[in-house]
């Protein structure tokens, strides 16, 4: 009995290099998957949005002499102009963006995009006692992405010198009488990935009067560690209306809103694929027990079958998560896994054998405790409850067992029964 001990136990050894080769595997074809895939999404789709306030400026013009002096030392003045921009602050803001959820999948990996819908208006004013020139930027909230529909207006002005977009920006100026008032109204459709953010400035920012409203078709919101939580939120018959207002807020922190993840296979076929062993050894001390009790021979060699079965399952799943849907690919291989058990017990033991013992204990610690990695958070539990019962059951069924006569026995002892006996 001891030498078998060895032999299943150095078996199971095999096994979980072997896992833990595949699940290296999987990993390092996710990342070179994501290293290639990430980068065309965004060319195709965007990247995270960022947006910012707009940059609101007086400009002022004065003339400027310069002294130059040539080889021979004889000085030259001249005179030119100097543009400096002073900052103006935005007096308040009303913004609404309409964010929608669109799942794409590449490879082992799916990538959260979205098209967004931003709108509002900033107050802004002429704080002077004369006519001033201002300049007017807005910031595009990414680098590769499209604006459909982008609108830059003033309400009730025309243009000093008309809004070009250049170098990430969009920009114009309008002419201010003294104390005037303005509002600048934007708007433009777009596209990003993961995460859409509204940022008040660069450090610590002062915001007055502000008033954000993100409108979501998803229910699975999420906010990120260095993002400010909304200050109202409202469900929706698709999603949420959240809400952020502020009268006068000085922070470090912005509004970000994270885009829900679908699981990842390649990810979750590289954890399933670690947490193996847990389920194998699971496996053969339950069979160990019920051969102990029911006087069965399971010989070294049945195990190291059973073990390549088990493997199967983790094999076929990681390279079927990229070509089907996630939920097929762990189905297909889970089926796959119990026809090899159970098909192979079934005549080397039994059908009764082969069912009840070993098809149910495969299908409660493989494929049950493999499907609780779909749930995140309760793989843990389900594995500690899935083990007090197992210890619950064994504790039952070995109670009489006389253990010291078990690993005394010879191996010649054990009953053999015909492969066609049920039991």
């Amino acid at each position: 009995m001891i030498k078998r001990l060895f032999a299943i136990g150095f078996i199971f050894i095999c096994t979980a290099v072997a896992w833990a080769i595949l699940a290296g595997v999987t990993t390092q074809r996710t990342r070179d998957a994501d290293a290639g895939a990430r980068g065309r999404v965004e060319k195709i789709w965007g990247s995270s949005q960022r947006q910012r306030p707009p940059q609101i400026s007086l400009v002022r013009e004065e003339n400027e002499t310069v002294v130059m002096t040539d080889d021979k030392g004889v000085e030259t003045r001249k005179t030119r102009r100097k543009r400096q921009l002073i900052p103006v602050a935005v007096a308040g803001s009303d913004l609404r963006a309409a964010l929608s959820l669109a799942h794409r999948q590449k490879g082992l990996l799916w990538y959260a995009t979205y098209g967004v819908r931003f709108e509002g208006s900033y107050r802004f004013g002429n704080p002077t006692a004369e006519r001033q020139i201002v300049e007017i930027s807005l910031p595009f909230p990414a680098e590769r992405a499209v604006f459909d529909d982008l609108q830059f207006a003033v309400d009730g002005l025309s243009w000093h010198s008309q809004p070009v977009a250049q170098s990430g920006r969009i920009s114009g100026s309008i002419a201010l009488q003294p104390q005037q008032s303005a509002l600048l109204r934007v708007a433009y459709r777009s596209q990003g990935l993961s995460r859409w953010s509204y940022d008040f400035g660069d450090g610590v920012a002062e915001v007055r009067d502000f008033r954000l409203a993100v409108t979501t078709d998803f229910r699975d919101v999420d906010f990120p560690d260095d993002g400010v939580s909304p200050t109202a939120r409202t469900a929706t018959a698709d999603g949420w209306q959240l809400v952020w207002t502020f009268r006068r807020l000085i922070s470090g922190v912005n509004v970000a809103v994270l885009m829900p993840e679908k699981l990842q296979p390649g990810p979750l076929a590289s954890q399933i694929s670690a947490f193996a062993p847990v389920s194998l050894f699971f496996f053969i001390v339950v069979l160990l027990a019920v051969g102990v009790v029911r006087r069965i021979d399971i010989h070294p060699m049945h195990f190291f079958f059973l073990a390549a079965a088990f493997f199967s399952f983790h094999l076929l799943f990681a390279y079927l998560a990229d070509l089907v849907s996630i939920h097929v690919a762990f189905g297909t291989a889970a089926a796959t896994s119990l026809f090899l058990t159970i098909s192979y017990l079934r005549v080397a033991i039994g059908g009764r054998f082969a069912f009840l013992a070993a098809g149910t204990a495969q299908l409660l610690y493989l494929v049950l405790f493999s499907y609780a990695f779909f749930f995140k958070g309760l793989t843990g539990l389900a594995v500690t409850v899935g083990a007090i019962l197992t210890l619950l059951v064994l504790m039952q069924l070995t109670a009489r067992v006389d253990w010291r006569e078990v690993f005394t026995r010879p191996a010649g002892s054990v009953r053999h029964l015909p492969a066609s006996t049920d039991r």
